[in-house]
């Protein structure tokens, strides 16, 4: 099985998926912004892959016409549904879909240097990312990285959305824009080293964070502390805490806030339970509770979601 560096190497090659089922290919070019692939394709394995990035910065002195930036993702962990609208399913797409085919997804992202002009115009350079928006930097580069949750996040986001038409245009191009301002946040100016970003050094100790992941989605409406969570996977609670904000660039607690609210949004607009019902759902004492933590993480009431 081709790890996840392999995939995105081989993302511009005519056959470097040989022997992989594609299951979804969407291709477009946006105006004036960038040109985006995505491709979904069938795990040939059920172990996951690591989910990883790559930032290629194609510089040419001579022909500057032809410098251009792209971003490629890799990710696992997915299920894919021929039948989104069967309107019989109660879980969540992507995260927690039921569906029997799970996926290895892969994305890229090309900005070409006259698009990203528009960013560093009367701006002073004063660090490597601007360099790199403007083309200053003089040397040629690919760099892989891991993803915290904002870019899985991101990414994921673009597999699962209703809009259509000019919405639609707006609503990628604003999530092509976030991947490449968490990227870009990943280099730093230190001539000896390219990339902010790194995993725990432990294999074991990746293996708990992930873990940890897992388990926090799985009670998603039967709450459970950082310290029960520490002795599920066994890690010291200060280093669970401090190895998961380096992985998925957030804490235990926002990241389990946010996906609980994003739960409750699909329940409370696909599914249109009752208030009450979803409070219940996500484990909490009170309804007040839960509508204070709903309008915090969305900005709206929860009746507001309500068909």
């Amino acid at each position: 099985m081709m790890v996840a560096n392999d995939i995105l190497k081989q993302v511009n090659q005519p056959n470097g998926f040989a022997g992989m089922a594609m299951l979804y290919h969407k291709e477009q070019l946006i105006p004036g912004s960038t040109q985006y692939k995505i491709n979904r394709y069938l795990a040939q394995s059920p172990a996951d892959l690591e989910d990883t990035g790559m930032f290629i910065y194609h510089y040419n002195a001579t022909s500057p016409t032809d410098n251009y930036l792209e971003l490629r993702f890799c990710i696992s962990g997915n299920r894919y549904c021929e039948n989104k609208l069967c309107g019989n399913c109660n879980q969540v797409p992507t995260d927690d879909c039921a569906g029997p085919l799970r996926t290895v997804d892969v994305f890229s992202f090309h900005f070409t240097s006259t698009f990203l002009h528009q960013f560093v115009h009367n701006v002073k350079l004063n660090n490597r990312k601007d360099e790199v928006l403007a083309f200053k930097h003089p040397n040629a580069f690919v760099k892989t990285f891991p993803l915290c949750m904002r870019k899985r996040g991101t990414l994921d986001s673009l597999l699962n959305y209703s809009y259509t038409g000019s919405l639609e245009n707006i609503f990628i191009n604003a999530k092509i824009h976030e991947l490449l301002l968490f990227s870009l946040e990943c280099i730093v100016d230190e001539k000896e080293e390219g990339f902010a970003c790194k995993f725990l050094s432990d294999d074991r100790g990746k293996e708990s964070i992930y873990l940890a992941r897992e388990i926090l989605l799985q009670h998603i409406g039967d709450p459970i502390t950082i310290k029960e969570l520490s002795r599920k996977v066994a890690m010291n609670e200060c280093y669970l805490k401090k190895g998961f904000k380096e992985v998925f660039g957030t804490t235990i607690f926002d990241f389990y806030q946010q996906q609980r609210m994003e739960h409750a949004k699909y329940l409370l607009y696909e599914k249109s339970l009752s208030v009450t019902d979803v409070s219940a759902l996500l484990g909490y004492s009170s309804i007040s509770h839960f509508s204070a933590a709903f309008k915090k993480h969305t900005g709206l009431k929860p009746c507001e979601l309500l068909n």
